[in-house]
């Protein structure tokens, strides 16, 4: 952290304007801010970093130091990080796990307090934080907000400790992060007035509209599996104060080719004002979160980034705390902790499976549910399917597309929910994981249950992973932390993960991101048909089936 001076561009977004100048940092700190110039056209430009309003470090299968490590090369400075996932494995465990680990480095991660752990009734998960565990994470000046209230019908139906949760936020005057996907009219009103002051869960410019309209900011959402950003954008034009930029969950390989930078060029390419642009992505998230992160202006922490240009947004530099942590696509010192030194946590206590235990037997039905899985969207539909039948036991139908499915509880042993899908097209082998939203129970879908059972047993055996098998190849990704983050660098992880995604495609998968779209197949709080490891889960009507 020394004293130095940067000249360029340099982008006031508060004011709406670009001068060259100079920026002078000393001990961390912007000294001072000093125009020189009218814009040279020749010249970097010099801006606030980028914010991610909404992600779940665990999802990019890495721990948060070596989040960090890909996501500062992008100009990303700060994150609002939910540990639900961890949380969900391991409980508070698992929290401070995130919380320790983030501390080893300058980004800046801004996390919240789970406000769902379990996240259903419907699900068996690892642990579960109530509204005391809550309290106590919220009495904390690094945990920022309550991360999002999945519990809508909770919220509407005055559970008790739901809203002992939120009152609990209220008291130390934190945020209330929301999770409403298809909440309109009255019903959202009626959330809204609870306190619940973001959603991210958008799919629709109608939906997202009817919240504005009512007060409740917008986060943008474009991940490795939802995919929103195409609908909602041009909200930005009228709406510039109340939206931000999120990922929500981005995988490992998309977070080595872009961030929050990339959404900032699609949307200047789509022609929305530059500053409405950066207001979502450098401002909104430090004034709604009441963030300790820089804004470029005299006195603030040192946390800003050179661009080269504000149409492609490629960085050339990110600075946090005054500190140099990226140039030119890589990271600058050693500042990121080596792996060896990080404490581990898991939660995995389940037996190795057998075929018979993945059967699912011929009752005479004429149709069975069938999950339909939908390529850059977490909500699915239902339909139904003729079943194909050998011996007395329904089977995957690879002619159709409509392959076995099935939930293995991580924790204890118990029976194994199975189901079937449709549109991950697989026509060898099988493909397994644990990491599988929200209580990361085993999830797996294959051509029979031989390939099912050996990919199952893969993931168990190395206690948490992601597992493709097929043409006599086995290909596993190891996520020995909390069966959900590995413990290797940054890059050999979007690497393994670049193989494993391929080999999956290879064996037949048309998803774009087929480990992702499984991940969330086990995901109750996204409406229609989920599958749980108790069960067919009807998310419309919120029961099993």
């Amino acid at each position: 952290m020394g004293n130095f001076t940067v000249e360029g561009n340099i982008v006031d977004i508060a004011k709406r304007n670009i001068f060259f100048g100079e920026v002078m940092v000393e001990d961390g700190k912007i000294k001072s801010v000093t125009a020189l110039s009218q814009m040279v056209d020749s010249a970097h430009f010099i801006l606030p970093g980028f914010i991610d309003s909404h992600v779940h470090i665990e999802s990019s299968m890495l721990i948060p130091s070596e989040f960090a490590r890909l996501a500062v090369i992008h100009g990303t400075v700060a994150t609002i990080s939910d540990p639900h996932e961890i949380a969900n494995v391991c409980g508070m465990e698992g929290v401070e796990f995130m919380l320790s680990n983030a501390n080893t480095v300058p980004f800046k991660f801004n996390f919240g307090a789970p406000s769902c752990v379990p996240a259903t009734i419907f699900e068996t998960a690892g642990a579960e934080l109530n509204h005391d565990d809550v309290k106590s994470l919220l009495a904390r000046p690094e945990i920022k907000y309550l991360s999002e209230m999945m519990n809508f019908p909770g919220v509407l139906y005055n559970d008790e400790e739901v809203l002992k949760k939120i009152a609990a936020a209220h008291a130390v005057g934190k945020p209330v992060d929301g999770h409403a996907p298809g909440l309109r009219g009255d019903a959202v009103q009626q959330y809204i007035d609870a306190g619940i002051s973001t959603d991210h869960e958008c799919f629709t410019a109608e939906e997202a509209l009817d919240k504005l309209q009512r007060g409740m900011k917008i986060l943008i959402r474009e991940g490795s599996a939802a995919k929103n950003f195409d609908a909602l954008v041009d909200l930005l034009n009228d709406w510039p104060e109340m939206i931000m930029f999120c990922s929500d969950d981005k995988h490992p390989d998309s977070l080595v080719e872009d961030h929050i930078n990339a959404l900032c060029a699609r949307a200047v390419a789509r022609g929305i004002n530059i500053f409405n642009v950066l207001q979502a992505a450098c401002i909104n998230p430090i004034v709604h979160y009441n963030l300790e992160v820089g804004q470029l202006r005299i006195g603030d922490d040192a946390d800003f980034i050179i661009a080269k240009d504000l149409k492609d947004f490629k960085i050339k530099q990110t600075y946090v705390n005054g500190i140099l942590l990226a140039e030119q696509g890589k990271t600058v010192g050693n500042w990121v902790k080596d792996i060896e030194d990080q404490k581990s946590v898991n939660h995995f206590d389940c037996s190795f499976k057998t075929e018979a235990d993945f059967v699912y037997p011929f009752t005479s039905q004429d149709e069975i549910a069938v999950i339909e899985a939908l390529d850059g969207q977490l909500i699915t539909n239902r339909l139904s399917a003729r079943p194909k039948i050998f011996g007395q036991n329904i089977i995957s139908d690879t002619g159709n597309d409509v392959l076995k499915m099935v939930v293995v509880n991580r924790y204890h042993d118990a029976p194994v929910a199975v189901s079937f899908v449709k549109n991950f097209g697989l026509k060898t082998g099988a493909i397994a994981s644990s990491v599988a939203h929200d209580s990361h129970n085993i999830i797996a879908i294959g051509v029979d249950d031989a390939n099912i059972c050996e990919a199952v047993n893969l993931v168990i055996k190395e206690k948490g992973g992601v597992v493709a098998i097929g043409n006599d190849k086995r290909q596993v990704l190891a996520l020995p932390v909390a069966g959900l983050m590995s413990n290797q660098n940054g890059y050999q992880v979007a690497e393994s993960y670049t193989r494993i995604d391929q080999f999956a495609k290879e064996m037949g998968s048309t998803l774009e991101a087929p480990f992702m779209t499984l991940s969330f197949m086990a995901l109750l709080v996204i409406p229609r048909l989920k599958l749980s490891d108790k069960g067919l889960f009807d998310g419309d009507n919120f029961e099993l089936v």
